[in-house]
């Protein structure tokens, strides 16, 4: 990719698309600009894959595409402070789960493009899944070059922007789902005996593998839960616990809270 890069915050999320861009390669060195409310925390990821370190207004004047991945509450503010140095062949892309592209649009008055997107961390292991919205008037061209820099840290999808309420319940929060349970399985093999460390290798792995599995064979994940459930087995005394303990139903109902926030914290801004 020849375009210029720029992120503007690089917390958690960011830094995990900074290091899933740089190590696949997509561009180098003088092809990433980096600010930071506090530089000095980018010293250490700056050393490892030598990228610009720079201020919000050199990321504005010298990127192509900008991420703005800051806090919600600092968009607006950021935007402000950068807009009169941004190009109107600049798209400048929103990562934050209650930022609209119409909020984008408003704040930034013309100034540039503006996409809407939901990646999350597995980016840092080239494992992300990120939904991504155009706003209107963006061509092809600009979009695959886009959507190829969220698939350098793993994969993307267009989305209807509707659907973002989904998409953070779904990929956006759900590593932390995922943590848990790995969290509680691997508590259940020290409970069992296995040393913890072991305990948490058996489990992400299994999870792991649990995953590739619906991926790769297109089954329905209940006729893969059927094929491991033996009548009258291990495997599906333990499910009927869980059944009987509302694990779906927990989920569901978590997946259900996170949309909610999100659209509550969409409300407040009107």
């Amino acid at each position: 990719m020849e375009k210029v890069i720029g992120f503007i915050g690089c917390g958690n999320m960011g830094k995990a698309m900074v290091e899933g861009i740089m190590k696949a390669k997509l561009v180098y060195g003088d092809q990433m600009i980096v600010s930071n409310a506090h530089p000095e925390k980018l010293q250490e990821l700056g050393n490892t894959y030598d990228f610009y370190i720079a201020d919000n207004e050199t990321v504005a004047r010298h990127a192509d595409i900008i991420f703005l991945a800051v806090k919600p509450y600092l968009y607006a503010k950021i935007i402000d402070e950068i807009k009169a140095y941004l190009k109107k062949e600049v798209i400048l892309i929103s990562i934050a789960a209650g930022i609209t592209l119409a909020d984008m649009e408003q704040m930034c008055e013309g100034a540039c493009k503006v996409v809407r997107a939901m990646p999350n961390t597995p980016a840092l292991v080239s494992e992300g899944m990120s939904a991504v919205c155009f706003q209107d008037g963006i061509d092809e061209g600009l979009q695959a070059e886009i959507l190829a820099i969220f698939e350098s840290f793993g994969k993307a999808a267009v989305i209807e922007e509707k659907l973002m309420n989904s998409v953070i319940a779904l990929s956006g929060s759900s590593p932390a789902y995922v943590f848990m349970l790995i969290e509680a399985m691997g508590d259940g093999g020290v409970l069992l005996g296995m040393p913890r460390k072991e305990a948490y290798h058996f489990a992400a792995q299994a999870v792991l593998g649990a995953a590739k599995m619906v991926l790769e064979t297109g089954l329905h994940p209940a006729e893969l839960k059927d094929m491991v459930c033996s009548p009258s087995g291990t495997t599906i005394e333990a499910v009927a616990e869980l059944e009987k303990n509302g694990f779906r139903s927990a989920i569901i109902e978590a997946m259900r809270s996170c949309a909610e926030k999100n659209h509550k914290m969409n409300q407040t801004k009107k």
